[in-house]
């Protein structure tokens, strides 16, 4: 296998590979001043980031699989599986540790009080150093907001807004943002700011993660887990007839 590989799942192309070398390739992107776009692909972002699919084969877009329906989509589609799982709250400080030397950090996402939360985290905990902060309510209304990013000069931006509202930030955005690094990291500035609970690592390791997650919020994840798990599956059987979008 190499870092390259990728599986398409319902067209997108999601890459096949470890955290170590995932977070290898990055680093060196970073070290190179090569732009990366990382995007983590669970059964909701192939859901809803169907619009721009086209803009998920872009040059530096990466997309990794994150939870058991893309291993399932794997299975069924390619008769492979994903080596790891590359969910953006393991991986995202994984990638952190791996860097020979503390990051230039900017967040945007999350309300006022998890994004301070999450600050403190990625100083304090992760070692890094945040360079700059905006919530992803008033804060975005900005319009300088991607300049105000440039000055930073952060090496990676991690965009916190759900999908698909990150995804279409970030592409909208990308071209003008100068970080090596951007990533869309979903719901984790509340779980570093300590507003949400991790599943038992038990539970994260027989992948039942979403099921602990449905249970906490039954009324927002409940179609995620019903009816868009029924619109995934028959998405990726369209592109495995051949049928496209």
């Amino acid at each position: 296998m190499t870092m390259h590989e990728t599986l398409t799942i319902a067209g997108f192309p999601v890459r096949a590979t470890t955290a170590d070398m995932l977070a290898a390739e990055l680093l060196a992107a970073l070290q190179n001043g090569q732009a990366r776009t990382l995007f983590f692909a669970n059964t909701n972002f192939i859901v809803k980031c169907r619009p721009w699919l086209a803009r998920m084969h872009d040059p530096g877009v990466v997309i990794a699989n994150d939870g058991i329906g893309l291993e399932l989509a794997a299975r069924l589609v390619h008769g492979q599986r994903f080596p790891d799982n590359l969910n953006g709250t393991d991986f995202t400080p994984y990638l952190f540790g791996r860097a020979p030397h503390p990051l230039r950090v900017f967040l945007i996402g999350g309300t006022p009080t998890a994004l301070v939360g999450a600050e403190e985290h990625v100083r304090n905990r992760l070692g890094q150093q945040v360079v700059g902060i905006c919530d992803g309510y008033a804060g975005m209304q900005d319009p300088a907001l991607v300049d105000r990013i440039n000055a930073a000069q952060p090496d990676v931006v991690l965009v916190a807004l759900g999908n698909p509202l990150q995804e279409q930030w970030i592409l909208a955005n990308r071209d003008r943002l100068q970080a090596g690094l951007v990533a869309g990291v979903g719901a984790l500035f509340d779980f570093w700011a300590g507003n949400k609970p991790r599943a038992p690592k038990l539970v994260r390791r027989l992948r039942m993660e979403w099921l602990y997650r449905l249970a906490l919020e039954p009324r927002r994840l409940l179609r995620r887990y019903t009816v868009d798990i029924f619109v995934f599956f028959m998405l990726c059987h369209r592109y495995r007839q051949g049928e496209g979008a």
